[in-house]
């Protein structure tokens, strides 16, 4: 009886501690110190608030996996800026959502055959605790690229498939195609992460019937099917004799004339929309499996979402939706959420985009925890793998994150060896090279179509003393030219919350965070 009160006394001090980490979380933009003893009195606080926290329960109803695509840390602390500067605040004390969560790690985010990975084999580590070759999906290293007759044997069990069939409720949320790799991972098992619909398999494959990545989202095998799948692809599931319901000009890109969201309706009491106006309208207590697909490729960046002819809804109101559902299941439920484009506008050379669309991903986080109880609910948020962003110069404090680097004491632009004025956030590579051949000057190349070719002869940095650097179209200078910024190779981080977080700690190998998940929610 004594074990017993004192680990209840335990849990209920860790779930106080956990909501007090939230609050200070959700409430983050307040001003921050100023004075010596201001700082002084924070650090002793926070040490304090650390001081308090013990591991609670290991046993989880239910677990989100949030992933932001590409959100290394260089990411999180320039959005974390931006996000105070967009409140007209300094910017560099403020937190985003899950930068207080009580536990953090490192992940080293390398794959099999790849010391700088691809979303495919880093996600599969996360949702099958094994690490794999680039490109493919929840399937072992032993597989065979390209070869769709080496999936057979070598598929990877993922945790959705795993919760479902211990009848909890399962569900992916994206900003990407639904069938994209990050999402992809946790219900197919193929060896080309390019197969999102029939129209890509090789002739071999088709030949085989073998299930592109879209239909093995529709014909996922495992208890009753997913619960939620809300993202882009429509055009994956409709064949080409169907027109879009958004751009009539448009059909669907299906060869073998399958009409998957039709077939999706065929489940008891389910849905599909494919808008914000019909996500709003539709009665989410009377759906048990709703498909959501608002473009017929990708969705619209965070930041030209506004725009979009159908009307799209955020990452924060998709996760919204999805725990409405899932949440009906009294067992649990298993969801994972991608801000999928934060990898996108980094490849585009654009930290507008970048950024705006990881404020957006810190959004969806505080919606879950006012949606969820931190007693039953593990929370993790992380990245599959960085990107080639860079933060330099000595800017001063509150300088714009987006501008160009003015120090301390200074009202000027500072300067580079040649004279001219940089940006405090730069690219490793990417299309924000000088070298240009397009005819436009730099900054003002029409996004998102960077150039396909550069110059050979030598050139030298623009003169950035005109240029609106922090305006949302501007590509930031990269050292190498490349049609598209690749990604990084460095660790990323891991933040956790909830039932199970303490063994978020360290540095990871990355398919680590699958055994954590799997030992708090299925045990």
């Amino acid at each position: 009886m004594t074990s017993y009160m004192t680990r209840m006394r335990l849990s209920i001090l860790t779930v106080n501690t956990c909501i007090a980490f939230f609050i200070s979380a959700l409430s983050a933009h307040a001003a921050g110190p100023t004075t010596a003893a201001e700082w002084y009195a924070a650090g002793q606080r926070t040490v304090q608030e650390a001081r308090q926290l013990k591991p609670g329960a290991s046993r989880a109803k239910n677990v989100i996996l949030f992933v932001g695509d590409g959100m290394g840390i260089t990411t999180v602390t320039a959005a974390r800026i931006l996000e105070g500067q967009l409140r007209g605040e300094s910017g560099e004390d403020n937190a985003l959502s899950f930068e207080k969560f009580p536990y953090v790690a490192l992940s080293k985010t390398y794959s099999t055959n790849q010391q700088t990975p691809d979303s495919a084999p880093t996600m599969t580590a996360m949702v099958t605790g094994v690490k794999t070759k680039d490109r493919f999906l929840s399937v072992n290293q032993n597989g065979i690229k390209g070869d769709h007759t080496s999936v057979k044997g070598n598929e990877l069990p993922t945790i959705l498939e795993l919760a479902e069939q211990r009848g909890l409720a399962t569900g992916v949320v994206t900003t990407t195609t639904v069938t994209h790799a990050t999402p992809g991972a946790c219900y197919a098992h193929t060896v080309d992460r390019d197969w999102e619909w029939d129209g890509k398999l090789p002739d071999a494959a088709k030949a085989a019937n073998f299930p592109d990545i879209a239909r093995q989202l529709i014909e996922f095998k495992y208890g009753n099917g997913l619960e939620v799948a809300l993202g882009g692809g429509r055009s994956f599931f409709l064949p080409t004799r169907i027109l879009d319901p958004e751009e009539p000009d448009e059909k669907g890109v299906r060869l073998d004339d399958q009409d998957l969201i039709k077939k999706w309706l065929e489940q008891p009491r389910a849905a599909y929309v494919w808008s914000k106006a019909q996500l709003d309208t539709i009665d989410l207590q009377a759906t048990d499996h709703l498909l959501g697909l608002f473009e017929r490729s990708h969705m619209k960046f965070e930041a030209d979402r506004a725009s979009d002819a159908g009307g799209e809804p955020s990452l924060s109101e998709m996760t919204r939706a999805a725990l409405t559902v899932l949440k009906k299941n009294k067992k649990g439920f298993f969801l994972m959420v991608e801000g999928g484009r934060i990898d996108h506008g980094h490849h585009m050379g654009n930290a507008y985009r970048a950024l705006t669309e990881t404020i957006e991903l810190s959004r969806a986080v505080s919606t879950a925890l006012t949606m969820t109880n931190p007693r039953d609910t593990l929370i993790i948020v992380t990245a599959d793998h960085s990107h080639t962003l860079t933060m330099a110069g000595y800017p001063k404090r509150g300088n714009p994150i987006l501008g160009k680097v003015i120090e301390p004491d200074s009202t000027e632009p500072a300067k580079d060896q040649f004279g001219l004025p940089y940006t405090t956030l730069n690219y490793a590579n990417g299309p924000g090279h000088v070298g240009a051949s397009d005819s436009q000057p730099h900054g003002s190349k029409t996004f998102p179509h960077p150039p396909k070719t550069y110059k050979s002869e030598p050139y030298t940095r623009p003169n950035l003393t005109n240029t609106d650097t922090t305006a949302p179209n501007y590509m930031q200078e990269s050292i190498a030219p490349f049609f598209l910024e690749t990604h990084g190779g460095e660790d990323v981080a891991i933040y956790a919350s909830g039932p199970g977080a303490h063994l978020v700690r360290g540095v990871l190998e990355q398919n680590v965070i699958f055994h954590i998940m799997k030992t708090a929610l299925l045990p």
